[in-house]
């Protein structure tokens, strides 16, 4: 688990950018309700043991509709990233270049989380890189971002 220093207090999303928030049928309700106690959460089959993410209803493994929730180190490697040179909504034109990162989470299946990766947008960044969650609370949500740990 994320300790308290992984809470950021800036928010990476500037004014007039929507924040991401739950769907409003409640699939994901226990991902973000972890995420707001800074516990990073992804879904796990019941039946079977696998891990998914994002939220289903059913498992895409067995087809079982009896779902669970595990909790996540906080710790992954980095699968994909891009440095975004030209943000495509309008909120973020002043923001270019950031970095997107899709995790790869290992005490997990090697679920796939996408995310900001925090830090110097010029960074050097590899497939492989080591990261972990940072949360970044706000009034209503708390949002998951990464990053990278200093190699060892």
């Amino acid at each position: 688990m994320a300790s308290e220093n992984n809470v950021t207090t800036e928010s990476y999303f500037p004014d007039g950018m929507p924040l991401p928030a739950p769907m409003p049928d409640g699939l994901d309700a226990p991902f973000w309700e972890g995420a707001r106690s800074h516990t990073l959460l992804v879904q796990r089959c019941n039946p079977c043991g696998t891990f998914q993410f994002g939220p289903e209803w059913i498992c895409h493994k067995c087809r079982s509709n009896d779902i669970g929730w595990a909790r996540c180190s906080g710790r992954g490697k980095i699968y994909a990233f891009e440095r975004v040179w030209h943000p495509v909504h309008k909120a973020l034109r002043d923001k270019g270049p950031y970095l997107v990162a899709l995790v790869e989470l290992p005490d997990v299946g090697n679920v796939r989380m996408v995310g900001n990766l925090l830090g110097d947008p010029q960074q050097d960044v590899a497939i492989g890189d080591a990261v972990e969650v940072v949360w970044e609370d706000h009034q209503d949500v708390t949002l998951v971002q990464w990053r990278r740990l200093p190699v060892k």
